[in-house]
Protein backbone atom coordinates (compact mmCIF):
# COMPACT_ATOMS: atom_id res chain seq x y z
CA UNK A 1 0.00 0.00 0.00
CA UNK A 2 1.04 3.40 -1.09
CA UNK A 3 2.08 5.78 2.25
CA UNK A 4 0.54 9.14 0.45
CA UNK A 5 2.22 11.31 3.37
CA UNK A 6 5.55 10.02 1.83
CA UNK A 7 4.93 10.58 -1.55
CA UNK A 8 3.73 14.44 -0.58
CA UNK A 9 6.58 14.64 1.24
CA UNK A 10 9.02 13.38 -1.32
CA UNK A 11 7.40 15.29 -4.44
CA UNK A 12 7.75 18.75 -2.32
CA UNK A 13 11.26 17.82 -1.80
CA UNK A 14 11.91 17.22 -5.62
CA UNK A 15 10.26 20.63 -6.66
CA UNK A 16 12.14 22.75 -3.74
CA UNK A 17 15.85 20.99 -5.21
CA UNK A 18 14.42 21.47 -8.63
CA UNK A 19 13.62 24.97 -8.23
CA UNK A 20 17.21 25.69 -6.41
CA UNK A 21 19.14 25.99 -9.77
CA UNK A 22 16.74 28.21 -11.56
CA UNK A 23 16.51 30.65 -9.04
CA UNK A 24 20.27 30.99 -7.87
CA UNK A 25 21.58 30.67 -11.55
CA UNK A 26 19.04 31.60 -13.94
CA UNK A 27 21.51 31.95 -17.00
CA UNK A 28 23.21 28.53 -16.05
CA UNK A 29 19.77 26.95 -16.39
CA UNK A 30 18.58 28.55 -19.27
CA UNK A 31 22.30 27.15 -21.27
CA UNK A 32 22.20 23.59 -19.97
CA UNK A 33 17.85 23.40 -21.49
CA UNK A 34 19.73 24.47 -24.37
CA UNK A 35 22.20 22.62 -24.43
CA UNK A 36 19.48 19.43 -23.48
CA UNK A 37 17.67 20.47 -26.36
CA UNK A 38 20.20 20.01 -29.20
CA UNK A 39 21.04 16.40 -27.41
CA UNK A 40 19.42 13.28 -29.90
CA UNK A 41 17.08 11.00 -28.30
CA UNK A 42 20.09 8.20 -27.61
CA UNK A 43 21.76 10.94 -25.79
CA UNK A 44 18.91 11.83 -23.54
CA UNK A 45 17.44 8.46 -23.01
CA UNK A 46 21.05 7.40 -21.82
CA UNK A 47 21.02 9.92 -19.51
CA UNK A 48 17.34 9.43 -17.91
CA UNK A 49 18.83 6.00 -17.46
CA UNK A 50 22.03 6.66 -15.60
CA UNK A 51 19.42 9.62 -13.45
CA UNK A 52 16.93 6.62 -12.44
CA UNK A 53 19.72 3.92 -11.75
CA UNK A 54 21.63 6.80 -9.70
CA UNK A 55 18.02 7.60 -7.94
CA UNK A 56 17.49 3.81 -7.50
CA UNK A 57 21.04 3.03 -6.01
CA UNK A 58 20.52 6.54 -3.43
CA UNK A 59 17.52 5.13 -2.16
CA UNK A 60 19.02 1.53 -1.68
CA UNK A 61 22.05 3.08 0.17
CA UNK A 62 19.17 5.52 2.43
CA UNK A 63 16.92 2.26 3.09
CA UNK A 64 19.41 -0.39 3.80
Amino acid sequence: MIDWDVMWVATALMLVIEGIIPFLKPDAMRKALTMMAQMDDRAMRISGLVSMVAGVVLLYLVKA
